[in-house]
């Protein structure tokens, strides 16, 4: 029996996934905006996400939540962090008993430091919750490029048919059971593409990039490690492969913010001109506050903090990092 998937938000990467599944099984992808939801419709296409880009033909697009999720076998949650409580408590009442949550959004929750899972088992208890994650950048995808991404959930019968939903031809993807380590992955990693858009930005060189993804990636094992994640997926797709993928990425949204930051724009005009959420602005907030909750060092995210929200100059980070005690290099976490 194929699956029916109602799929919720109409950004880049949420309209990617909806024409992948719609490859599969029968899609609706719900959009706020009626504009979107007629050029899918009509056009087989979302202009203001995917430029130039050709939708699936039998993907559909609706206004309505109830429409949409219904009579969906699998939910998929393509809404950034800050307004999937929202988003997805408007769905419950529509939502059949049982059936599988997958978030898309790569970030942690301000006011509770909830990862996307555990806001879909607060919510729906009962329902099996999951994430696709992984080095994805929407528009490569989109237009057939060869990538792998992971879809993390508890129960592994449950991860193996969700596998069939979502790979699709040059688009890979493989099963985790580590939800923990799968999410946070995706979560701080946009912190560290901001710290190497900055240097990039700042014109500071391929080896100082490169010692800022690795670094980065020890210090976000560290902390995945403490917060209840699996070592070894950190160093898998949705930890190294994410992170090596985000931070070198002109078409990553928190690289981008980093790079103008390090061409010495403001924040608040960085922001205003982009068309999608940067993951990895509001996320520093909450990784500096679990830093401490688990009183794990985390320079890196420490300094891109002082940028965002205090004031400091990318040199002044720069100078923050350079001055930080230098210890040995351990294995990570």
């Amino acid at each position: 029996m194929k699956l029916k998937v109602g799929l919720l938000g109409g950004g880049s990467w949420g309209t990617t996934v909806a024409s992948l599944t719609a490859k599969n099984s029968e899609t609706t992808l719900w959009a706020r905006n009626p504009e979107t939801v007629k050029e899918i419709n009509e056009h087989n296409s979302n202009e203001k996400y995917l430029p130039n880009a050709k939708l699936h033909k039998g993907l559909k697009a609706s206004n309505s939540i109830k429409e949409t999720v219904q009579n969906a076998d699998v939910i998929v949650m393509g809404i950034p962090s800050q307004h999937f409580r929202a988003v997805l408590l408007e769905a419950k009442p529509y939502i059949r008993p049982w059936v599988p949550i997958v978030s898309l959004a790569k970030g942690l929750e301000i006011s509770t430091k909830m990862r996307m899972t555990q806001i879909i088992e607060e919510l729906m208890p009962g329902h099996p919750a999951g994430v696709l994650t992984g080095p994805n950048l929407a528009k490569e995808i989109h237009f057939g490029k060869a990538a792998a991404a992971v879809i993390s959930t508890a129960d592994k019968t449950i991860a193996k048919k969700l596998q069939t939903v979502f790979s699709s031809g040059l688009f890979r993807v493989y099963t985790n059971t580590d939800v923990i380590g799968s999410e946070l992955g995706g979560a701080l990693k946009n912190v560290m593409a901001i710290a190497t858009g900055m240097g990039d930005g700042a014109n500071a060189g391929d080896n100082t990039r490169s010692a800022l993804i690795t670094r980065g990636l020890s210090e976000l094992t560290r902390l995945g490690i403490a917060m209840g994640g699996k070592r070894r997926t950190f160093s898998g797709l949705t930890g190294l492969g994410d992170l090596v993928a985000t931070c070198s990425s002109s078409k990553s949204r928190n690289h981008h913010v980093g790079f103008q930051l390090g061409k010495g724009k403001k924040l608040e005009v960085i922001i205003k001109d982009m068309n999608e959420v940067a993951e990895g602005v509001k996320t520093t907030k909450v990784v500096m506050e679990l830093a401490k909750d688990y009183n794990v060092d985390m320079p890196i995210t420490k300094e891109v903090y002082k940028v965002l929200y205090e004031g400091n100059t990318v040199f002044d980070a720069f100078r923050g990092l350079i001055t930080h005690e230098v210890g040995s290099e351990k294995e990570p976490g």
